[in-house]
């Protein structure tokens, strides 16, 4: 069985919201991006969805918050983390 190309974690998308937000392509080169992305991602748990109309429609407010929440904690750990060992 081959998994769809369809289906993703949806804390991807997150992460690549809250990047865009804290400007971080501004501040850093592509290597270091992608390194942190790996960080953050390996602290979330995964949310695998197919559509995205998914979680708009179905994903209550509270879990939604707790889901963005979790991702800002996760980012601010994987900067410090970073910076501390990319020198």
């Amino acid at each position: 069985m081959k998994i769809s190309d369809d289906i993703h974690n949806y804390y991807e998308k997150l992460v690549m919201q809250h990047f865009a937000a804290l400007k971080l392509e501004e501040k850093y080169d592509a290597d270091f991006i992608a390194d942190l992305t790996c960080v953050v991602l390996n602290q979330l748990p995964n949310r695998y969805i197919r559509h995205e109309v998914d979680m708009a429609f179905y994903l209550p407010a509270s879990e939604r918050f707790e889901m963005e929440s979790n991702v800002k904690v996760a980012v601010n750990k994987s900067l410090e983390f970073m910076k501390l060992h990319n020198d």
